[in-house]
């Protein structure tokens, strides 16, 4: 049975694995949307940076919570997170699903959704909550979250909106910024890129193709996006040196 939920309900969870799916229905004008999570402690913020999951950090270290990448479905576009909640660490207490659209106001997405599934099943899903935003104003919302309740797990509906953005959420909750790429942000007159090859193009003899794997672009689709099943991240995963990188979209 699915719930149809509303603002500020919940729901408890029999699943142990659970699959967040965030959908919207593109178009003109319409912005991209990225799911991300934050791990809180029982204080309500981060124990590290460690704990925040989103485009550029897409996978816990511990594992158990991680990104799985774009989609398209027949009903839109999706961005889905996925949480082994028998193994989330005693020290998280709950795990909040974010939307962001980098700067662009959520008044122009249609028919947000957030979808959760069991992810051990093709079933229906478990869940569902259609978040309308308060203002229109906002750049990121709180779509729901994932929280501790005894011995096991709820989810609740909230659909809470932020004006600044996926780094003001963040920040929020106890994450720090990369301060180096702030001042780079504000920089008016930034120090040129050296010229990086394109990859539809052949590659410098003294730099063997074979050398240089392919890569997605930092925001958007990629061109051979996969119509099923959902992308993985390639080789091991490591930490940025100074905290998230908020790269420009």
């Amino acid at each position: 049975m699915t719930h149809a939920m509303l603002k500020g309900s919940n729901v408890p969870l029999k699943a142990t694995t659970v699959r967040a799916v965030l959908r919207w229905t593109p178009g003109q004008g319409v912005p991209d949307v990225d799911a991300s999570a934050l791990l809180l402690g029982p204080d309500g913020r981060v124990r590290s940076d460690e704990d925040f999951v989103f485009y550029n950090q897409p996978r816990h270290p511990a594992g158990k919570v991680w990104r799985l990448g774009k989609k398209r479905v027949a009903e839109g576009l999706t961005d889905t997170i996925q949480t082994d909640l028998t193994g989330v660490e005693p020290g998280v207490s709950q795990i909040l699903l974010v939307a962001s659209a980098d700067g662009v106001t959520f008044d122009r997405v249609r028919s947000l959704t957030i979808l959760l599934y069991d992810a051990a099943t093709d079933g229906e899903p478990l869940a569902t909550f259609d978040i309308r935003p308060e203002t229109g104003e906002e750049t990121a919302l709180i779509c729901g979250e994932l929280y501790r309740r005894g011995d096991g797990w709820k989810f609740r509906a909230l659909g809470e909106g932020y004006s600044n953005g996926l780094k003001g959420l963040a920040t929020d909750f106890g994450i720090s910024v990369d301060e180096s790429e702030e001042a780079a942000a504000s920089d008016p007159t930034p120090a040129p890129l050296p010229p990086t090859p394109s990859l539809s193009q052949p590659l410098p003899p003294e730099q063997p193709t074979s050398a240089v794997p392919q890569q997605q672009p930092a925001y958007g689709y990629p061109a051979n996006l996969p119509t099923h099943g959902y992308g993985y991240p390639d080789g091991p995963f490591r930490l940025p040196p100074q905290g998230p990188q908020f790269i420009g979209r």
